[in-house]
């Protein structure tokens, strides 16, 4: 659901910006007000006019410039580029073109104008994951000391940083701010409620495997709930009991860096990420210098923890999952659930929640409400209480140092823009991504929560609170990424074994450490790599790695939903 508002004519507006550009600003900011947001907004409508009149009143040295920005597709940056850019150029007098493409080529952008200096974009969404990437290079700018210093002019009074719910996964380990969030979704369990809550299938459940069906909370509840369904049939079909994606594909990587790791319990206990040992499996010192990431350094890459994770992936692609789905990519496989044959689905990106909630759809009842719901992951056997259990992807608005002065200050208000109090509860009903706890709590979204599956109880919970997104012990996200999909890929399809696949995948990541450690380019904030010694040595030690588990298979474990979300209030 996107809503245009109606501008006035090219001669009609360069007419009244001539007479008076702040008049024609809050005249178009006023319609915009009207026809696009209406009351869909944390503030009073005066409240909205006071910060619509700032941004005019800041950004009229800015007239006419011409600003280029980037984010990935999603429906969130759809709507930004589609009605947020438009409304921001009538506004303000800034002609800002917003740029939708494939996450893969932000990061490819990005690391671009990194290395070359040159001005590619005046500002990114780029994910909060590149936090470690961006406090060590120091190219990105300093977002603390920018709105205290030279973007204090143009930082609005009523950017309440406070009211941000993901700014540490954008804060350094010198708690200064690098990235400004702008969507943020996570990861949680799908499954089908109303399936869950058939008395047949509950009988059938229970009489097979011994105890009740419900929200698994760990991976041996899971792999037998997903046997149970799959060949099943049910509303004349044939279903399955999980849904995945393997195609060897930049997305793959991001399955697993993205929490999978930590979920099968593969790092050491923190949140909102492990240390020294976090879900890369990439061990730091006390000075936040990454160590080693293959066992004989200390890391936990390639360790018995790291293995069971592909391997249960694996087994649960080839076996309980659409044969199709071995070759399909992570926004191929995203909307596949809404088909109807899908019972459950262990790693669910929510940003794919719009997409499931389509009328007519055949997992939505005909009030609207929908079929299915959205629970906490469950956990691997490796997993210990105070770990991570889970993946929140932040997009978030990046400036970086090679951006000319006054095309940083533009882009910075458009960033803010696009993020504020006056329009972000209407993006959140856009795209379902939330990054402020005065839109999580806005009525709009108590009234809408029972159409949405558990997702709004989820962000009211304190259970968010252990869903998080890459940590700072990546000192280059965009190398080592890379390495994951091409190394994880040859285990998914068969040319390596897991511990083969997780063996080269270790070897290669301290390939680019130590080549950073070589080039100096971090300074003491670079790796500096241990010494290899016999892993064991490690395994000895408390936290990660962690040796090998005689029963990778406890007993299973579920609980009732309702039950659940009950807890959470």
């Amino acid at each position: 659901m996107t809503l245009c508002y109606r501008s006035t004519t090219a001669l009609g507006l360069a007419l009244a910006v001539l007479a008076s550009p702040a008049l024609a600003g809050m005249e178009e900011a006023r319609e915009f007000l009207d026809n696009e947001i209406g009351e869909m907004s944390s503030l009073t409508r005066e409240e909205m006019e006071e910060e619509m009149q700032w941004f005019v009143d800041a950004a009229q040295e800015f007239q006419g410039m011409d600003i280029n920005v980037v984010s990935e597709t999603i429906a969130t940056h759809e709507y930004e580029s589609q009605v947020l850019a438009p409304a921001f150029s009538a506004i303000t007098g800034i002609n800002l073109t917003h740029d939708l493409i494939g996450e893969g080529d932000v990061v490819e952008r990005l690391q671009t104008q990194m290395q070359s200096g040159e001005n590619v974009y005046d500002a990114y969404v780029n994910d909060s994951d590149l936090i470690g990437t961006h406090w060590r290079y120091q190219q990105a700018r300093n977002l603390t000391e920018w709105m205290d210093e030279e973007g204090a002019d143009v930082t609005s009074p009523t950017l309440d940083l406070d009211d941000f719910i993901g700014l540490e996964f954008t804060t350094g380990p010198d708690d200064m701010l690098y990235q400004l969030p702008d969507q943020q979704f996570a990861n949680l369990y799908w499954f089908r409620y109303d399936w869950f809550n058939d008395p047949e299938i509950q009988s059938a459940f229970e009489e097979e495997y011994g105890y009740e069906l419900g929200v698994p909370v760990n991976w041996s509840a899971y792999e037998d709930i997903a046997e149970f369904f799959t060949g099943r049939e049910i509303d004349g079909q044939e279903v399955y009991g999980n849904m995945d994606y393997g195609k060897k594909d930049p997305s793959l990587g991001w399955r697993f860096t993205d929490a999978w790791m930590s979920m099968a319990g593969m790092g050491d206990k923190g949140e909102p990420n492990g240390l020294p040992v976090d879900e890369w499996g990439v061990r730091v010192n006390e000075n936040s210098q990454p160590v080693g990431s293959c066992m004989a350094r200390g890391g936990a890459t390639n360790s018995p923890a790291a293995v069971y994770a592909i391997e249960k992936y694996k087994y649960w692609l080839e076996n309980f999952t659409p044969p199709a789905a071995a070759g399909m990519t992570f926004s191929e496989a995203g909307p596949v659930p809404a088909q109807g044959n899908i019972a459950q689905q262990m790693f669910m990106y929510t940003t794919f929640v719009p997409s499931l909630v389509q009328d007519g759809l055949p997992i939505m009842n005909e009030d609207g409400t929908p079929k299915w719901r959205l629970a906490p992951s469950p956990h691997g056997a490796y997993w210990e209480e105070g770990m991570k259990i889970g993946y929140q992807d932040v997009g978030s608005w990046t400036i970086l140092d090679s951006t000319p002065v006054d095309r940083a200050k533009a882009a910075w208000l458009y960033a803010q823009f696009v993020t504020s109090k006056t329009v972000d509860v209407k993006k959140s009903h856009e795209g379902l991504t939330f990054i402020r706890e005065s839109t999580i709590e806005h009525e709009s979204f108590t009234d809408r929560a029972p159409k949405l599956g558990g997702l709004v109880e989820f962000y009211r919970s304190p259970a968010r609170t252990q869903w998080s997104p890459t940590g700072t012990n990546i000192p280059d996200y965009p190398r080592l990424a890379q390495l994951w999909w091409q190394n994880i890929g040859d285990a998914s399809s068969g040319a390596k074994s897991a511990k083969e696949a997780l063996d080269a995948l270790c070897e290669q990541t301290e390939d680019v450490l130590e080549r950073i450690q070589r080039a100096g380019i971090q300074g003491e904030l670079g790796p500096n790599l241990n010494e290899e010694r016999d892993p064991q040595y490690w395994l000895d030690q408390e936290g990660a790695p962690k040796p090998a588990l005689e029963n990778e298979d406890p007993e299973p474990q579920t609980v009732k939903y309702d039950e659940l979300i009950a807890s959470w209030q």
